[in-house]
């Protein structure tokens, strides 16, 4: 598997959402705050969570240039 079909299958995959979540909370909790201890930041992590599982929306994947598209002329033996 080339680079290319390599990196497709990672914004494909599951995983991805995973790990868009994971900064997220790097980004909204953890980075910008100051925690008194660790019972202080799991306080903190559930209040986020909360917080987002209350609003949450799933991720919408969009192009706005088609040019930059991964294309591959591989085709898979199923395929795919």
């Amino acid at each position: 598997m080339g680079a290319a079909e390599d990196s497709v299958v990672k914004k494909e995959s599951w995983l991805n959402q995973v790990e868009i979540w994971f900064s997220k909370v790097e980004r909204d909790v953890i980075a910008r705050g100051i925690f008194t201890s660790v019972k202080d930041l799991a306080r903190k992590l559930r209040r986020y969570i909360n917080a987002y599982s209350a609003n949450a929306k799933p991720i919408q994947w969009k192009y706005s240039d088609p040019t930059r598209r991964i294309r591959s002329n591989v085709v898979s033996a199923t395929g795919h």
